[in-house]
């Protein structure tokens, strides 16, 4: 008797932790699988210890650490996201670790902190080409390019409603602007080799059709991907079994296939007639228009300086991606092996432009793992004005880092298609954490620039920061890459 009555509490008890978890709406993991998701939470919390003895240390973790993960999770909930008891990096051996210079008296006085962290940029965006919607972007961290269909339209919604919390833009990614994408945002309008949202039946690029899309939504910028540093030389994947009707209705596409985008435009076949393109949508839309690219042969960044030295014609902004980034679908060569990293594709491109002084022309934004403080104040100092965060984002709206986002399986609802996963992510609760996130990024960029004595990020310069290079031994950003002194830092207030 005894026996079974503890066996019916036992049930009871595990009918009680069910109802709960299915009933929240905080948690996505616990939502999706009642009772046993929360030995995640439980594994989570004995993790350091389990990595410590056993498996890995807090920085071993890829692609990203444990300690990268913790800051973004507390930082979106707002909770502690301070470290205690010294660092965990062997801060005198490890190669290419970043060591950023403090000053003992500021050049600059710090920018003003308040409630939201208002960072806004340096540049106007739009300003140098005259353009009838130029503009000066409000902050300099904004959400990265991430389509719905490579993200559940509970996601978007979370990205979309926090970036409209935190004042920042939102990239809609190639697959065009869905429903999910008009909650209070700006966009930044990505088109694509498909040109999803503005194609012919053919396929091909429909003029018309965009102008009718920006007048309908609220579009601040076009940017036109040449690239992504996940795979470039390849067009954007998505697999069929996360293609739903409604995104085959907004993309225009079959649902019986996978979705890939041809690798490069047909609108445009070089670098004469892409400019012709960019000039020829900035006049039809009004907006500013740039392009995104990952990083490999030098030839066309030159021949594009070269070309916009007239200053007749030009991109407004440039997005660089660095090959270690990607949000999707990816063969593994192209994850690993194609396209430069970051910094070194960004800081070869921004030469090419600073060496013909058209480095004030153009708003360079930068892309691919930039979203930790540490990564966005480099990209800051070799030249970047803006920064566009997407992996972290996605952390920070629950994302666990269980690199499923290729098989429609994510367990917490962002980068799926599946009903049942989706309906754990809660997008009210996800976007203030995204918002969060966002806010802090900003806050942690703000004190950064006042220890190194300057008061915008876009003032720290590659003399700030130095990189180890063996034992005992550094290099700054400016010898590292190359640059002259005057490099990295934009002239104030560009493009007024």
């Amino acid at each position: 008797m005894r026996v079974r009555a503890l066996i019916g509490a036992g049930v009871a008890a595990v009918g009680v932790v069910a109802y709960r978890d299915l009933t929240q709406k905080t948690h996505a993991i616990r939502r999706n699988f009642p009772v046993i998701g929360n030995f995640r939470y439980l594994l989570e919390t004995i993790g350091p210890e389990l990595r410590q003895y056993i498996v890995t240390s807090n920085e071993e973790e890829r692609p990203f650490s444990r300690d990268e993960r913790r800051w973004v999770y507390a930082s979106a909930k707002g909770q502690n996201n301070y470290f205690g008891f010294g660092t965990d990096i062997d801060v005198e051996h490890i190669q290419g670790h970043t060591y950023i210079k403090q000053r003992t008296f500021p050049l600059e006085p710090p920018t003003p902190l308040d409630e939201l962290a208002s960072l806004p940029s340096t540049k106007v965006l739009g300003g140098p080409r005259g353009r009838t919607g130029a503009f000066r972007p409000a902050s300099v961290v904004n959400i990265s390019a991430m389509s719905f269909g490579s993200l559940s339209g509970a996601a978007i919604t979370a990205l979309n409603k926090g970036a409209a919390k935190a004042g920042c833009l939102h990239n809609t990614g190639e697959g065009g602007i869905s429903p999910y994408h008009r909650n209070g945002a700006d966009l930044v309008l990505q088109i694509g080799t498909a040109y999803f949202g503005c194609r012919n039946a053919d396929g091909s690029f429909d003029l018309e059709l965009l102008k009718d899309v920006v007048a309908a939504a609220p579009v601040k910028a076009i940017e036109i991907k040449l690239s992504q540093g996940a795979k470039p030389g390849l067009g954007g994947m998505l697999p069929a079994a996360k293609i739903t009707e409604e995104i085959a209705a907004i993309r225009g596409i079959p649902l019986d296939r996978d979705c890939i985008s041809p690798p490069r435009h047909s609108a445009f076949s070089d670098v004469d007639s892409m400019l012709d393109f960019v000039e020829l949508v900035a006049t039809e839309t009004g907006v500013p228009v740039g392009i995104k690219s990952a990083v490999g042969h030098q030839g066309f960044w030159r021949e594009l300086a070269e070309l916009m030295r007239t200053r007749t014609r030009g991109v407004d902004f440039i997005t660089v991606d660095g090959g270690e980034g990607g949000t999707g679908a990816a063969p593994l060569i192209f994850t690993d092996s194609i396209s430069l990293p970051f910094r070194m594709g960004f800081s070869r491109v921004y030469g090419t432009f600073a060496e013909l002084g058209l480095a004030d022309d153009v708003t360079f934004i930068g892309s691919g793992k930039v979203g930790l403080p540490e990564n966005a104040v480099v990209a800051f100092a070799l030249g970047a004005d803006m920064v566009n965060v997407a992996r972290e984002a996605m952390l920070s709206i629950g994302c666990i880092q269980s690199q499923k986002c290729h098989t429609d399986e994510c367990p917490v609802g962002v980068a799926t298609q599946n009903p049942w996963l989706v309906r754990g992510l809660d997008p009210v609760s996800k976007a203030d954490r995204c918002a969060a996130y966002l806010v802090q990024l900003r806050k942690e960029l703000i004190r950064v620039s006042a220890a190194v004595g300057v008061g915008h990020p876009s003032h720290i310069t590659p003399h700030d920061i130095e990189i180890l290079n063996g034992d005992y031994e550094s290099r700054t950003l400016t010898g590292i890459y190359g640059y002259k002194d005057h490099w990295g830092v934009p002239v104030a207030d560009a493009g007024t």
